[in-house]
């Protein structure tokens, strides 16, 4: 199976990124549910069980922190069944966002709000424990609002402050637009729309220069990238609002492969060089 062109690596320098030494990224991982390889990526094999991560991403920083997507929460069981039958797979859950929060002795108050890179439930479910603003933007609001595959978000953003953001920041790394969270380009956010109308990426640099790329469901499985196939047909036609978005935006993150660490939202792999929550979370450094 013929991989998709190769685009030309980046050859430009990275944009400037000053984090503050305060700032730290931690994986909290909720649970998984179960999919087919040959349903994730072109090629995969109808063997290959794959367990999908359904984890969200804590950024500290001394300006306020923020999650990245809110993974399982309490009510993931009716959650997973308000999906079609045919999208429903046997999941396990550990714990949720909130719990895991609650037990290292954080402090809500000190979280911005919950990042979303697109409002399906999978992404959306933990925000029924998490009394915190959600930041999205107008495009993906318009979609979880309209759209079938937003019910589960449309319940559990109920009562939940919005804060509604704008990409009108400049072009970042071949994307046309972005906004930069904290003004020292530790956390940018750019549009990748085509999964849904308003799907995002978040991109966060860490002291230490080590960069990430939370690329939400541009793809599914590191696999995308390192073999440069994008969703089998099925699931383009089934899963994705714009296809031929999603694979511009993946051509891009395929050229920025080698220059950080790209992170599917359900690949569990993705995530090993993160660290989890410690059993108390002390003051920043």
């Amino acid at each position: 199976m013929a991989p998709l062109p190769a685009p030309a690596a980046w050859s430009q320098p990275l944009p400037a990124a000053a984090p503050p030494a305060g700032m730290a990224l931690y994986q909290l991982p909720t649970g998984t549910y179960e999919t087919r390889a040959a349903l994730a990526f072109r090629g995969g094999s109808f063997r290959d069980k794959r367990q999908f991560a359904a984890t969200a991403v804590l950024v500290r920083h001394p300006k306020g922190d923020l999650l990245i997507d809110a993974g399982f929460g309490a009510g993931v069981a009716a959650h997973m069944l308000a999906q079609p039958r045919l999208a429903r797979a046997p999941y396990r859950v550990t714990s949720t966002a909130r719990e895991q929060l609650d037990a290292c002795g954080y402090d809500l108050g000190g979280l911005r709000g919950v990042v979303l890179t697109h409002c399906h439930w999978d992404h959306v479910s933990g925000l029924d424990q998490l009394p915190v603003p959600i930041w999205i933007n107008e495009s993906e609001l318009r979609h979880a609002t309209e759209r079938s595959d937003g019910a589960v978000f449309r319940a559990v953003a109920a009562g939940h402050e919005l804060h509604r953001y704008e990409l009108d920041g400049p072009p970042y790394l071949g994307f046309p637009s972005s906004v930069d969270v904290y003004g020292d380009g530790s956390v940018v956010i750019v549009p990748a729309g085509g999964h849904t109308a308003g799907s995002v990426i978040v991109f966060v640099a860490v002291p230490g220069d080590r960069r990430y790329a939370f690329i939400g469901d541009l793809a599914w499985q590191l696999d995308a990238i390192t073999r440069r196939v994008d969703r089998p047909l099925l699931m383009r036609v089934l899963a994705d609002v714009d296809p031929g978005r999603v694979r511009a935006g993946l051509l891009r993150l395929i050229s920025l492969a080698g220059l950080m660490d790209i992170v599917p939202a359900h690949d569990r792999a993705a995530y090993d060089g993160i660290p989890r929550l410690p059993p108390v979370l002390g003051e920043r450094a």
